[in-house]
């Protein structure tokens, strides 16, 4: 019995549900050693292997869920700041929600992965948020999700409804940027560029007007291009000029891991970005600068002088 092919589709599973891409791949691991030891037990007759599988990854994340808050990020918690120069004291109380690495697993995984989304989804509870990513997204049937929650078809129904109506009030979850879109890939592009000259007015042209900027462990965010652009005037104040950047993905959206120069050349990375781009803007930048999002990406803390070349 061959548990393996249904490994990657298992972590963004467990991802949607917990917020955490590393707590996702040992909630996996712990729902392959639960298979294998149950796997005598498994009857072909009742359900395919797959959604046997999904039956245990769905328990194991609901026990891990049992009594834990919920994954944020900054601007899910208060209101956003308008003073550029506020602390960036890290909460390290808080377990933030976490970026998933997009090209550590199969493109076919990352259906309806996008940040807002999956923030959104840690609001409800997670027997709905279990309902909500079985039938919506991995398109099981009332009534195999019923039997993998151990519930009735109408009970499936009743929370599924529930859920749809939380995440219909909450704004900018159905905001899409598909990295391969030649406008939003030109968007980012010029975003980089102004980037790495660390030109403010450039960047704040390509923002939308109400522009959000969030910076989990740092749990104060920003809103509109104004004080979006002053904040990176901050930033660049205190880190100089001739930044770097490397294009990739996360969460099925645009991503740019930025690198910070280095007094004696190089650069050293300084956060990882994960960009919404509306009607050719952008519209939102979750910067993550936690070691741990930085391992999950492979991104090398430091880049030699010369190494970063046209198309990086």
């Amino acid at each position: 019995m061959d548990f393996e092919p249904y490994r990657d589709e298992l972590v963004a599973y467990c991802y949607r549900m917990v917020g955490s891409f590393h707590e996702a791949e040992d909630l996996v691991q712990e729902t392959m050693l639960r298979a294998w030891k149950a796997r005598d037990r498994y009857d072909h007759t009742r359900a395919s292997l797959r959604t046997w599988m999904y039956r245990i990854a769905t328990n194991t994340c609901l026990t891990a869920l049992d009594k834990r808050t919920r994954r944020p990020l900054p601007s899910g918690l208060g209101t956003p700041s308008d003073d550029p120069g506020a602390p960036l004291t890290p909460a390290l109380d808080i377990p933030w929600l976490q970026p998933f690495p997009d090209t550590r697993f199969d493109p076919g995984t990352r259906t309806d992965m996008r940040l807002a989304l999956v923030a959104a989804m840690q609001n409800l509870p997670p027997r709905q948020r279990a309902v909500l990513v079985l039938r919506d997204v991995l398109d099981f049937t009332a009534a195999e999700v019923a039997a993998q929650l151990d519930t009735t078809v109408p009970a499936v129904n009743s929370a599924l409804q529930r859920a749809r109506a939380t995440l219909a009030n909450t704004h900018g979850i159905d905001e899409i940027s598909e990295p391969d879109d030649p406008k939003v890939r030109a968007t980012i592009e010029r975003y980089a560029r102004a980037f790495e000259a660390a030109d403010v007015p450039a960047l704040v042209r390509l923002l939308t007007q109400d522009a959000i900027l969030e910076m989990p462990p740092v749990p104060l965010w920003y809103r509109g291009s104004h004080h979006y652009g002053l904040f990176m005037r901050r930033v660049f104040d205190m880190r100089g000029t001739g930044w770097a950047v490397e294009h990739l993905t996360a969460n099925g959206q645009p991503a740019l891991a930025a690198y910070t120069p280095e007094p004696g050349g190089g650069h050293r990375l300084h956060t990882l970005q994960v960009l919404t781009i509306t009607g050719g803007l952008v519209a939102r930048n979750v910067v993550f600068a936690d070691p741990a999002v930085f391992r999950a990406f492979d991104l090398p803390e430091r880049i030699p002088a010369g190494d970063f070349g046209p198309g990086r």
